[in-house]
């Protein structure tokens, strides 16, 4: 939660009037405690953790909860939206660089945005190694979700230099997408 792009995220969802919670899983919470640089836990230690902090906004009096993640944590989030309860409690799903495919190869991970019961958006960066233009269109997505896509951006969104294209002028672009799908949620 503390990188630079999930700070970024944060201040310019803020500064368009969002309220804006940030946590990391606990595996990320150990890394920072002692330095060492641990994989990600298991979904289920992840889900239950993602639950917990949901838990927390309600009690804070959140009204309208859109879960959105990063990576993983876009996973992560569309896997929260699958389910019924979990589902009644959120609007809706923005993945953030959306890891369609995992790291070693393999299938797309379709399911958890198919499968997701409130809208989902993704934000993706054309040349996202974990799935770009030239392969996600290709796949069978249920239409209802929402692509954003931007400009010559990789995972993280960052265009080379020769396309023209700034990181910040993607950054805001993703931030505007952000915004008009929350705004165009129901409470």
């Amino acid at each position: 939660m503390h990188s630079d792009f999930m700070a970024a995220m944060a201040a310019g969802l803020a500064a368009k009037g969002l309220r804006v919670l940030r946590f990391n899983f606990p595996y990320m919470q150990a890394n920072a405690l002692d330095g060492k640089r641990r994989p990600p836990d298991r979904a289920p230690k992840l889900l239950a953790h993602f639950a917990q902090v949901l838990t927390a906004a309600k009690r804070l009096g959140a009204g309208k909860i859109v879960l959105m993640g990063k990576s993983m944590g876009g996973r992560m989030a569309a896997i929260m939206g699958t389910d019924a309860v979990m589902a009644a409690e959120i609007a809706g799903v923005v993945c953030l660089g959306y890891p369609f495919v995992p790291l070693k190869g393999g299938e797309p991970r379709l399911a958890p945005l198919n499968d997701c019961r409130v809208p989902v958006m993704l934000v993706q960066g054309e040349r996202d190694k974990f799935g770009g233009v030239s392969q996600v269109p290709h796949w069978p997505l249920a239409a209802a979700i929402r692509i954003e896509w931007l400009g010559d951006g990789d995972h993280s969104f960052v265009p080379r230099k020769s396309s023209g294209i700034t990181e910040a002028a993607n950054l805001a672009a993703a931030l505007d997408f952000c915004s008009d799908f929350i705004g165009g949620l129901d409470a």
